[in-house]
């Protein structure tokens, strides 16, 4: 019985310039093998093109999306910026409605800003301190205006309703460092800083009056000096709770707030 002979593939190659062409006689399972490795490296290769492609083009947006995100990154700082002076702007104002009375609601503040008439603080001229008399040179009752120079009365004496808040003096509108005087003959009960009237100095007077003179840049007095009317109890300024440089005056008998310009009685105008 004889042997049956293995099938063979011949492979030929034949160039356009050669005369001749080559031939190989490969077995049928050398032919498979290798076209099957042809496929398999095939498909790898697209394989390939089709997850780098998408590779490519992510890396290729990445600079994009980093400029981006800065931009985002500066538009986020400037809000924040924008908020915080939207916050600022909200405490100024509400420091403004408290200073000016108002309710503390910005709804009721609106609604009396609207129905009130256009106001304008009126200006208060004293006399010049050649022109004054002198105090008393002992305790007196307070009756000299606590300032040399002009100022503006941007608040007066509000008594504490439910509605507006107690404002229980005056506040004068005038320059930093202004000389403040006593406004009468009395004994330094208090002479330091607050969180609220700042450096303030408190006056005790006959008839258990007492003065007393807030938002100070400076003070030339301490507890228990004796100061005559008219003398010097410091510089005024904007410390404290203050929203613009200005003098805060009281007039207290005991515990209960009188209306400075009943006691002051000099000529201004």
């Amino acid at each position: 019985m004889s042997r049956r002979a293995p099938k063979r593939v011949t492979v030929m190659v034949h160039t356009e310039d050669a005369s001749a062409s080559r031939s190989w006689r490969l077995p049928v399972w050398v032919f498979r093998a290798a076209l099957g490795g042809a496929i398999v490296v095939a498909l790898g290769l697209l394989a390939g093109v089709a997850f780098y492609v998408p590779i490519l083009r992510a890396a290729g947006s990445v600079p994009l999306l980093r400029g981006r995100i800065a931009e985002l990154e500066a538009e986020n700082a400037r809000v924040r910026e924008l908020a915080m002076a939207l916050d600022s702007a909200e405490a100024r104002y509400g420091r403004v409605r408290e200073l000016m009375g108002l309710p503390d609601s910005a709804r009721g503040a609106a609604d009396a800003l609207e129905a009130a008439p256009l106001l304008t603080a009126p200006l208060l001229r004293v006399p010049a301190p050649s022109a004054r008399t002198a105090g008393p040179g002992g305790p007196s009752a307070p009756a000299r205006w606590p300032l040399d120079e002009q100022g503006y009365l941007t608040r007066g004496a509000i008594a504490g309703n439910g509605v507006d808040e107690e404002h229980a003096g005056i506040d004068i509108a005038v320059p930093v460092g202004q000389v403040v005087r006593a406004a009468g003959g009395g004994v330094v009960l208090l002479a330091t800083p607050d969180p609220v009237y700042g450096l303030h100095v408190i006056l005790q007077h006959p008839g258990d009056l007492r003065t007393m003179y807030g938002h100070l840049s400076r003070l030339t007095v301490a507890v228990g000096d004796t100061v005559p009317a008219g003398g010097v109890l410091g510089l005024s300024g904007n410390t404290g709770r203050s929203t613009a440089p200005h003098l805060h005056f009281e007039v207290r008998r005991g515990d209960r707030p009188q209306d400075p310009l009943t006691f002051v009685r000099e000529d201004r105008h």
